[in-house]
């Protein structure tokens, strides 16, 4: 993983330092909440519903075991000892006080983390897919890639104070797991026919108060030119974005007011004003970077030995169910045999979808350095991944999972929920979504049933703002605010991956407690109408979404 050089040390101390000063004189009535705002908000600092939220970036979803283990100190000592892991590959601790955080900022930098620009009108931290580097499909690791977008956007000049906050996602594999198609710039590397790395750059996707898909801008685009084509974008939606209303500053907006086709020319035009300039990736520049993205030294293991293994795994599975449902789940093939990536679930009955304790990230980060070269990634799913696990390990690795609640296995089935902190926390949040997502787990914690169900994913969020991403769950649910009462919206067919798609909303809203019903009538319409195999979104795609209206409203209360 990327290593900070002397400036980068030198940059992230300086920011803490700097936000010493300004809480301190903010803290002595030297500035007002107007002039602090701005302020805190660019190095992660909200106030939310009940206490200050500082959200931590996890650039691309990288962790090393170190890292993890500091966020675990930082939440015993400054939290209520967990964090909550999000959709952008970020961790937030709900509870910090505000004269506490500069000190946290400095810890976070003695490990190489930060906050800087995990919020406010600036470029976020840029995700990726959380098993890059790994993956049998890959066809460009979008490390290196992520790593100089991250360098380029930190403190950029020109794009600190943008319209709305911005987002990048970048992608190198032939399924894209990092959802391109729903960020303000999206990203997809791969190889022409000549073996050199280009990019296929969309802009104008999002999700919010208006879901868009993203359209393709440039195709081809070589690889060096990255950045100034990014720049171009940036420049356009800088200089048109909308600052008069808040709800119509998303470059999504832009796109579309002004079509896909225009903003593509009012881009390029730009862009040969700026390509081939500063802002080209040196080769020499590249290769730096990506000498920190190296294999760690696997075991190579015979095609014999790998049999072995396999046949011994084969008993395993067949005297242990829970070891070979965890495995069937959340162990994912990987490029050099002998390995698997595992995902660990952060989605257990009971416990806010994406949180972890500080023991649960302590034990985690001991896995990490026995089992996984001492590194990890966080999912945009809001999981843990260990990423190079050898087949040999597996079991053991699993049955201390089991031991401490940590072996659930549900990746990417209906329990597996994405949700955000909701109204629990959340000072924007029309409803709960905590609530709402431990109903619907007890609603169907049958490990058999949802097994039978196969792969169906579920997003929760507590607002408009989309932070669960629920326009994009093949089951969505939106909590919003009728008369002072939360009541919860329902949209079905959404998806992510290389089909993108933004679910329609079946009907009018529900009440909080008939909610986990209504997700059981959906459900049991899938099982009803699906064909042998088909999955939950192939049978609402084929059957349309009147029969789930049908059973769902069906003397059913809703407003």
């Amino acid at each position: 993983m990327y290593k900070y050089d002397d400036y980068d040390r030198a940059l992230v101390r300086e920011r803490a330092a700097q936000f010493r000063n300004q809480t301190e004189r903010y803290l002595k009535g030297e500035l007002s909440d107007d002039e602090f705002r701005p302020l805190r908000l660019q190095n992660g600092l909200y106030i939310q519903r009940h206490a200050p939220m500082l959200r931590v970036a996890v650039p691309y979803g990288l962790l090393g075991a170190h890292q993890l283990r500091k966020l675990a100190d930082i939440a015993d000592r400054y939290d209520r000892g967990y964090g909550h892991f999000t959709t952008r590959q970020n961790i937030q601790y709900n509870w910090p006080a505000l004269e506490n955080v500069p000190t946290i900022l400095e810890e976070l930098a003695s490990v190489e983390m930060h906050a800087i620009q995990t919020s406010g009108n600036c470029i976020r931290n840029t995700t990726s897919d959380p098993f890059a580097g790994i993956a049998k499909d890959e066809l460009v690791d979008p490390r290196p890639f992520c790593e100089i977008i991250r360098q380029w956007s930190t403190f950029h000049p020109e794009f600190l104070h943008l319209p709305r906050k911005f987002k990048i996602a970048v992608n190198g594999a032939i399924e894209d797991r990092a959802a391109v198609q729903v960020h303000d710039i999206g990203v997809n590397l791969s190889r022409n026919a000549a073996g050199d790395v280009v990019a296929q750059v969309l802009a104008g996707g999002g999700l919010g108060r208006t879901p868009v898909i993203g359209s393709v801008l440039k195709n081809d685009l070589p690889w060096n030119e990255l950045l100034t084509y990014i720049e171009a974008i940036m420049r356009v939606y800088n200089r048109y974005g909308r600052r008069d209303n808040l709800y119509k500053a998303r470059i999504k907006i832009l796109v579309r007011a002004i079509g896909p086709e225009e903003f593509a020319k009012q881009v390029d035009e730009e862009w040969q004003h700026i390509k081939g300039g500063v802002s080209v990736i040196p080769q020499a520049e590249l290769d730096r970077i990506a000498a920190h993205f190296t294999a760690p030294s696997y075991k190579v293991f015979s095609a014999e030995q790998v049999a072995t293994v396999h046949a011994q795994i084969a008993g395993l599975r067949a005297t242990h169910k829970g070891f070979d449902r965890w495995l069937v789940r959340n162990a994912r093939e990987h490029r050099v045999p002998g390995y698997v990536a595992v995902s660990i679930s952060l989605k257990r009955p009971g416990v806010a979808p994406g949180d972890a304790t500080s023991a649960e990230m302590r034990l985690v980060a001991d896995l990490a350095d026995q089992y996984s070269f001492g590194e990890l990634r966080v999912t945009h799913e809001q999981n843990f991944v260990l990423s190079d696990v050898a087949e040999e390990d597996l079991f053991d690795l699993w049955s201390v999972l089991k031991e401490h609640n940590l072996a659930m296995p549900n990746i990417g089935l209906v329990s597996d929920i994405i949700a955000c902190p909701g109204g629990d926390f959340c000072a924007l949040a029309n409803a709960k979504s905590i609530p709402i997502a431990l109903a619907i787990q007890d609603a169907v914690d049958n490990l058999d049933y949802q097994f039978d169900l196969g792969d169906i994913s579920l997003n929760i969020s507590g607002c408009i703002n989309s932070c669960g991403h629920h326009h994009i769950g093949n089951i969505g649910i939106l909590g919003v605010d009728k008369n002072g009462e939360e009541w919860y919206q329902v949209t079905l067919g959404g998806r992510q991956g290389n089909h993108a798609s933004i679910g329609k909303v079946i009907g009018k809203s529900f009440y909080a407690e008939d909610v986990p019903g209504v997700v059981q009538k959906i459900l049991n319409v899938y099982v009803a109408n699906r064909h042998e195999d088909e999955l939950f979104i192939d049978t609402l795609e084929r059957i349309g979404l009147d029969p789930f209206k049908d059973q769902v409203y069906a003397n059913q209360e809703a407003a």
